[in-house]
């Protein structure tokens, strides 16, 4: 047992805000026209119409929960196509994977919504506070007009910015120009209401207020990342042996005996995690390279080269420290483990784009009732039953026409239909109660099972789907 009157350290420390400085550059420059584009097809997208014909709805992106059925343009998935979304799952989980073992944590600094509305968030922030260093002081200031104004201010745009958030997000979900007058007149489902309100504030907390600490103690993806990267991976760092020692400009001279770094702290003042980039990579780098755009235009101002900070891999340090120019940065790209997720990727893009061209809009499936499993009718016939789903995936609306094969024994009987013809509307499915019966004498009557092919066809086309199924005798 410990006698020390130590005080043991927090398990948890409280938050210190984040006011990250304004920065130009070459990375701040991508990381602004991705938030653009990435905003606007977010917001966007469920505006868009797209005709699919009068029985069809006209929305480009739309996940139809009540039919279950997800639209993207001209593409329409069934529940039992749910395939194709496991498929772009996985792609996307191979992607994460590969990128990340090439260029890091390039998902979370640039395209990861945590990200993107954090960025939002500081932008709004900056235009009503100011930069850093008067955010800094406002944050500091006692409660007075000035402070009260200005944070209720910034509190409302990143609220609106949720708002529309969390209705963008319903938007996907139902027809969005109805929905949006439903919306605001009150008549919408409480769903709606209740999805809205809920977005509105994870975004309106999580970007405003958690920031950083979504990335560092809710998000796992730092902690999965470190079994995607080696020593291959080019991610950010810095080039101590170019930096060290460090020291202060004096009388705007550099010390011939002290490294390029000024120790400016300008990489640690634009870092939204608020780390210091030159002790090292850390689970809380999201490597979004705004410290190279600051490092960069410090490098400039004093006459040093840049590259200080930048995209480096581990197994390049041994030849830069002796001054040797490293690796290209495709041999680090394009290596066995890049190569290999990049062909697991494409075999599941291109299985999912040939499964996509060379499905039909036609589909059958067959239930066999199982209680009982057959029926022995007065006169000697074994009659099974079986329930049958028809799904007519075309624009018009298309009548089929049931029979069986693979069994000369069986006779196929529809209910309510004598003539075995069934009409299904477009884009819909129906539920049909089918019989097979075998007469006396015949071997499928005596057998234990028999298989049967029951096929629907259309009428007055070449087109048709079968699906197999077995039959049940007395020996059953």
């Amino acid at each position: 047992m410990s006698t020390s009157d130590e005080t043991p350290p927090p398990l948890y420390a409280k938050r210190e805000p984040i006011f990250p400085r304004r920065v130009s550059g070459n990375f701040r420059t991508m990381k602004w026209w991705l938030l653009g584009a990435m905003l606007a097809i977010y917001y966007i997208m469920p505006w868009i119409r797209w005709d699919r014909g009068p029985a069809m709805p006209d929305q480009a992106v739309l996940l139809d929960l009540a039919n279950r059925r997800f639209f993207f343009f001209m593409i329409e998935i069934w529940p039992h196509e749910f395939y194709f979304v496991a498929g772009l799952l996985i792609m996307a989980g191979i992607g994460l994977f590969l990128f990340t073992s090439a260029l890091g944590r390039v998902w979370c600094g640039y395209a990861c919504p945590q990200t993107v509305w954090t960025d939002l968030f500081i932008l709004v922030e900056r235009w009503i506070e100011g930069d850093r260093n008067a955010r800094l002081r406002l944050h500091r200031k006692r409660w007075d007009a000035e402070k009260i104004r200005k944070y209720g201010t910034k509190w409302t745009a990143w609220f609106l910015i949720g708002m529309a958030t969390g209705g963008a997000w319903v938007f996907y979900f139902a027809d969005a120009p109805t929905l949006f007058v439903d919306l605001f007149t009150g008549q919408a489902n409480p769903i709606a209401y209740i999805t809205v309100l809920i977005l509105t504030m994870t975004t309106f907390f999580f970007g405003g207020f958690f920031r950083e600490q979504i990335c560092i103690y809710a998000c796992p993806w730092p902690r999965i990342q470190a079994a995607m990267v080696d020593e291959e991976t080019l991610t950010i760092g810095y080039r101590d042996w170019r930096g060290e020692p460090r020291g202060k400009l004096k009388k705007g001279q550099l010390d011939p005996n002290q490294g390029d770094c000024i120790d400016c702290m300008a990489c640690v003042n634009v870092c939204p995690m608020g780390i210091d980039i030159r002790d090292g990579q850390q689970m809380a780098c999201i490597t979004c390279g705004l410290c190279i755009d600051a490092c960069d235009e410090v490098m400039d101002r004093i006459g040093k080269p840049r590259g200080l900070i930048g995209y480096l891999a581990l197994s390049d340090e041994i030849a830069e420290r002796e001054g040797k120019p490293p690796k290209s940065v495709w041999k680090h790209v394009f290596r066995p483990r890049t190569v290999l997720y990049t062909s697991i990727w494409s075999l599941i893009g291109v299985g999912l784009l040939i499964a996509l061209f060379i499905r039909s809009d036609l589909d059958m499936s067959v239930s066999p009732i199982r209680n009982p499993t057959h029926i022995v009718l007065a006169d000697g016939t074994v009659r099974n039953v079986y329930d049958i789903r028809l799904r007519n995936m075309y624009g018009e609306s298309r009548e089929f026409v049931l029979s069986v094969s693979d069994n000369p024994d069986l006779a196929l009987a529809v209910e309510g239909a004598p003539d075995r013809r069934v009409s299904v509307a477009a884009d819909e499915q129906t539920q049909l109660r089918v019989y097979l019966s075998a007469p006396p004498g015949t071997p499928s009557n005596t057998a234990q099972t028999s298989p049967a092919r029951i096929w629907a066809s259309i009428a007055g086309s070449n087109e048709r789907v079968y699906s197999d199924t077995v039959f049940n005798g007395r020996s059953q």
